[in-house]
């Protein structure tokens, strides 16, 4: 059985509350937010390497497996590569035969940290790879305008032809060049090529 991803329910924000807890007590040379930070990462890696790897995600969220033999088997993996309260935090979700929920406990835990630090993640979608300097001006804006700090994710979509797109959390905002021929594609097709000459004389008029 893969490892599936859902929303965070209501079992998931309980081990997500008791892993922010931990995170921001554990220290090891951190603060409590850059702790809580580390942690989100590594779980989000260790994510993506089931996304990536059939057989790990199978081997995380199987129910045949016993949860001694598994457990043996993320301590050869994980020791010395993550943290001890990332392994133990996995440990414990092992013994609990909780691991095929983590996704969900995933999300949970990136909510709290978000929520707690005044972050929002914020997927960005442009035609061509956003060179460094345009990123930093990006976050800039959305900081000032959103009153967080903005945590981006670039992904590039030839389709957009230009542009960019923003999905924060359910709201997305569209400015690509795909969208705004396709809303002046709709105005032509509505009002006709009369009313756009009337609208550029109206300008050219000043009224």
């Amino acid at each position: 059985m893969p490892l599936t991803h859902s929303a965070p329910d209501a079992l998931a924000r309980i081990y997500a509350t008791s892993l922010f807890e931990l995170a921001e007590k554990s220290g090891e040379g951190e603060t409590a937010p850059q702790k809580c930070e580390s942690t989100l990462g590594e779980l989000e890696d260790i994510l993506e390497l089931a996304r990536q790897d059939a057989k790990f995600g199978e081997f995380l969220a199987s129910m045949i497996l016993p949860s001694k033999e598994r457990g043996a088997s993320l301590r050869t993996m994980f020791q010395g590569r993550v943290s001890d309260l990332t392994l133990k935090f996995l440990l414990v979700l092992n013994d609990k035969e909780r691991l095929g929920h983590l996704p969900a406990i995933v999300a949970a835990f990136e909510q709290m940290v978000q929520e707690a630090y005044g972050r929002v993640e914020v997927d960005v979608y442009t035609a061509h790879p956003i060179e460094h300097g345009e990123i930093g001006a990006i976050r800039t804006a959305l900081q000032r305008t959103l009153g967080k700090e903005p945590v981006l994710h670039s992904y590039v979509d030839p389709s957009l032809i230009g542009g960019l797109k923003l999905q924060i959390g359910d709201q997305l905002i569209d400015g690509s060049i795909r969208t705004q021929l396709r809303k002046l594609r709709d105005v032509l097709s509505q009002d006709g090529g009369a009313e756009i000459r009337s609208r550029a004389a109206r300008l050219v008029d000043g009224q």
